[in-house]
């Protein structure tokens, strides 16, 4: 597992550079005792490997920026991508505070030659757009603790028409069955992009009311042979619906058409175990097999905070089966 024994760690993303594979992940200092505060205390660190085993700490990607600056609190989950002319896209979530006090997301991006030294680049390139997406509003107007507009994973588009970006973020209104509902507004965002520096902010990809206040580090992925979007849910975040059904929050898989959607977010199942959140779906190189690596979040309700060695993964009808790799 990667493990920092100075440091909690948890959200991450990988990228395969054909040589070695990069993982890029939240962290901060468990000096801070209590790990809640380690939201407001994320930097993007980063390791190097040649088999999703064995790591070996490199430099720091990012850290905040100096206020005032739409990521003056805390950088947090994003993806990497190439550009064709070579050039690696970081795009990452800044964290910020308004005036009132209320962590507002939104999505910039960083540029390396060779994955080790980024810069960023003016930003942020996309916020939240009150036309489709929820925006902040204090009590008693307000409905959940945040703007959430983040976890931006970019992908080139299937039929080479540019880059998408899907974004956790959540509908400006309630489900249609139910607009009083404020919790279940969950929703994919959507952006698109010609060159990766610039970006058009769309309507979602699904609508709300799918049991799910927020989809986290949303990943659409095939997996032996079968589309699915990956996401991550808390308990404490879906709706009174899903709640009442007793269920355990996670890593979920809901069923896709393509990567765009449609999405079965309303028939998504949850992996087994509920102490691993942001899974992440990695291509071994060579083989093309599929493996999965997610954080360790709480057991025996104490945060755990490190990444688990990868899983094989298979299918047992529409259920997900992790096996433990003996390395």
């Amino acid at each position: 597992m990667f493990r920092l024994p100075e440091a909690w760690v948890w959200d991450f993303w990988t990228v395969d550079d054909g040589e070695q594979y990069h993982l890029f992940f939240l962290y901060a200092s468990r000096a801070l005792k209590d790990p809640h505060a380690r939201h407001y205390r994320a930097s993007i660190g980063h390791a190097v490997s040649r088999d999703l085993v064995n790591w070996e700490r490199v430099v720091d990607a990012l850290v905040r920026s100096d206020a005032p600056a739409f990521d003056d609190l805390a950088t947090w989950t994003g993806s990497v991508v190439r550009h064709p002319d070579g050039r690696w896209f970081m795009f990452y979530t800044g964290a910020s505070l308004n005036d009132s006090g209320a962590n507002v997301q939104s999505i910039g991006y960083a540029v390396s030659t060779d994955l080790m030294t980024w810069d960023k680049a003016p930003g942020p390139v996309l916020q939240a757009d009150g036309r489709w997406y929820e925006r902040y509003a204090p009590p008693p107007e307000g409905n959940w603790h945040d703007e959430a507009f983040r976890d931006p994973w970019v992908l080139a588009d299937p039929g080479g028409d540019g880059w998408h970006m899907l974004i956790t973020a959540r509908s400006a209104a309630g489900p249609v069955d139910d607009p009083s509902d404020t919790v279940d507004r969950g929703v994919v965002g959507h952006a698109w992009s010609a060159d990766l520096e610039h970006w058009e902010l769309r309507e979602p990809l699904a609508e709300p009311g799918q049991g799910f206040g927020q989809l986290e580090v949303l990943q659409p992925f095939v997996v032996g042979g079968r589309q699915v979007l990956l996401f991550n849910c808390l308990a404490g975040d879906a709706s009174d619906r899903l709640r009442a059904t007793g269920t355990e929050g996670g890593v979920w898989i809901a069923e896709a058409e393509t990567p765009l959607g449609p999405y079965d977010i309303a028939g998504a199942r949850r992996i087994d175990d509920p102490s691993l959140y942001v899974g992440k779906f990695v291509t071994v190189r060579g083989t093309g097999e599929t493996r999965f690596l997610a954080f360790r979040n709480e057991t025996g309700g104490a945060f755990v905070g490190e990444i688990t060695d990868p899983y094989a993964v298979t299918w047992d009808g529409d259920r997900l089966v992790l096996d433990p790799l003996g390395h």
